[in-house]
């Protein structure tokens, strides 16, 4: 929809190339600026949900 904006967290292969979708927006935004903010409070909650890696 024009005038929307959605986030999407993609997985990624050892290039940066996306290989899966990880979440998405369940609905649009009105503004960039909303949808970044939403995209990256998804980022950290999932962050938070995985299991710290092991020390080297």
């Amino acid at each position: 929809m024009p005038g929307a904006f959605v986030w999407t967290l993609a997985e990624t292969d050892a290039r940066g190339r996306p290989t899966r979708v990880a979440r998405r927006a369940l609905e649009p935004s009105d503004s960039y600026e909303a949808a970044l903010a939403a995209g990256t409070h998804a980022l950290n909650v999932q962050m938070r949900a995985q299991p710290a890696p092991a020390p080297a």
